[in-house]
């Protein structure tokens, strides 16, 4: 076997967890590490990370994978690139400091401010700007609600950042941020692919001034300085790229080559991609963004706000029998509840689960949207309850697909990765829910941080054909197909899925005002 002779490292620093990778050219995985992320709420709606703590992390991880590695693997990475959670409002000062705790995309706080700025444009013109719908989880809406209540340290700001934008500048001291990213935050105008002046007016913030000018996601921005190498044990002068989001990077993660095929990063939130030979209209609830994969000229690219999250919390505020019960026979919980889940029958009894804890994000794009149990009865069995959030997270999910379909794309796989592909019971409820087989990547090379790994690796010249690298490195562990008789279940329930919180959704509005102001 040939010697590898070219790495690349490839990081995504999370809502939940940093990881990172390198990866050889013929796909090995030389080292990998992660860390944890902490969340931050001083309050009710608030969400918060402490930016100090990513680079920590990230010095943390580079010198583990350093370690683990060794030197001849070091002098051979030829590029890095990171990807990160989006969106976020991260203040900076003009050395880079950050001012306050980061604002992540399920900060809730600015819905008032967000109101304020689709009354003063118009939403029709609002939505034509942006090419989506408007929501808290955005970058305008953050801006104003920080000048408002922090004027003293908006003062002192000299640029917002991202999260990946943080570990680039501690990386090569150069304040810059991806097109994938400026595209997300709802700042850009799409028709000229500036910032917009308009929302800018209305916010009373420049953003051409405090918003690093977009650039290319695999453009190279920089070089690992001498600094940054003495701090993370690796060698100076590696080129860095842009990066770009962990929506796009998770897509490359997928493997996703060709038209019909779907894709699900599913973690804290889910990530769907679906393909199109089009681009979408503007003003529909899901859009579509450019991708860079030969054939797939476009991608629907959707986000589904709490999904591994929901279970997560279900674990940690309703299930404390179970977990008693896993910890004492040595059980993993998550392991378990796949388990009991499998004891209920499709349709959890009638139990509707609406996975909105921080509200939603597409197809919905509601900051007030609450989750909710639906449906539940004297004779509700605990194993009702359980299989019903697995399953309001798949009617989540085939909310998303369908609302793609209706917009002309095609899916006739869905190929998952993250924690969620860990789950067997969790994907066969997808398959039927979607009646699409779904492709269980492998968890390492699947990871996101192998996307950003293919992206840069792409840039440098590693992966001359990206396709290519894509269908030999992304391996597929094994094929779930629909449960017909689950299927049959899901098309007669889904509905009522959609149809309940449609008739809810103006009185969850009012709710939410009212508690807001109690």
């Amino acid at each position: 076997m040939a010697a590898v002779e070219n790495y690349l490292l490839g990081m995504d620093c999370g809502t939940t967890n940093i990881k990172a990778i390198i990866l050889g050219e013929d796909g090995s995985v030389a080292a990998e590490a992660s860390r944890p992320s902490r969340f931050l709420s001083p309050g009710p709606n608030m969400q918060e990370q402490d930016a100090n703590e990513w680079w920590s992390n990230t010095v943390d991880i580079f010198r583990t994978l350093a370690q683990k590695a060794g030197g001849d693997v070091i002098r051979r990475i030829r590029g890095i690139s990171v990807s990160s959670h989006t969106v976020t409002m991260l203040p900076v000062d003009a050395e880079g400091r950050p001012l306050r705790n980061a604002l992540t995309y399920q900060h809730n706080r600015s819905g008032d401010e967000l109101r304020h700025i689709v009354h003063e444009i118009g939403y029709d013109r609002f939505v034509s700007i942006v090419g989506g719908q408007p929501a808290v989880a955005f970058l305008p809406n953050k801006l104003l609600w920080f000048k408002k209540n922090e004027p003293e340290l908006f003062a002192k700001t000299a640029c917002f950042l991202q999260a990946s934008s943080f570990i680039n500048y501690k990386l090569t001291g150069k304040m810059t941020m991806d097109i994938d990213q400026a595209a997300r935050t709802q700042c850009l105008d799409i028709s000229t692919m500036e910032r917009s002046d308009e929302i800018g007016a209305v916010i009373g913030v420049p953003l051409n001034d405090m918003l690093p000018k977009p650039q290319l996601v695999d453009e190279i921005i920089g070089f690992v300085t001498e600094e940054a190498a003495g701090l993370t044990g690796l060698v100076p002068g590696i080129p860095v790229i842009t990066g770009c989001s962990d929506a796009m990077a998770s897509m490359y993660a997928t493997g996703m080559s060709r038209l019909g095929e779907a894709g699900e990063s599913s973690g804290t939130t889910s990530l769907v991609f679906v393909g199109s030979d089009v681009k979408s209209a503007p003003d529909i609830p899901v859009v579509t963004k450019p991708c860079a994969i030969d054939g797939m000229p476009w991608v629907f690219d959707a986000p589904i706000q709490t999904s591994g999250a929901a279970l997560k919390w279900f674990i940690e505020t309703m299930a404390g029998e179970e977990r008693i019960y896993a910890k004492a026979h040595d059980k993993n919980i998550y392991s378990y509840l796949n388990e009991l889940a499998l004891k209920s029958k499709p349709g959890s009894g009638g139990i509707f689960f609406y996975p909105y804890l921080l509200g939603e994000r597409a197809p919905i794009w509601n900051d007030y949207a609450r989750g909710m149990f639906i449906g539940m009865s004297m004779d509700m069995k605990r194993e009702d309850l359980i299989r019903s959030v697995f399953e309001g997270t798949a009617y989540a999910l085939r909310h998303v697909i369908e609302t793609v379909k209706e917009s002309g794309a095609k899916a006739n796989v869905l190929r998952i990765c993250g924690g969620g592909a860990k789950s067997r019971t969790w994907s066969q409820i997808k398959a039927s829910m979607l009646r699409l087989p779904v492709y269980l990547l492998d968890e390492r090379s699947s990871d996101v941080p192998v996307g950003d790994a293919l992206i840069v690796g792409h840039k440098v010249g590693v992966f001359p054909d990206l396709t290519k690298a894509v269908e030999q490195i992304v391996k597929v562990n094994e094929i779930i197909q629909p449960n017909n008789e689950w299927a049959d279940v899901y098309d007669k329930l889904y509905p009522y899925y959609v149809e309940m919180y449609q008739h809810l959704d103006q009185d969850l509005m009012r709710l939410r005002r009212t508690v807001d102001h109690l």
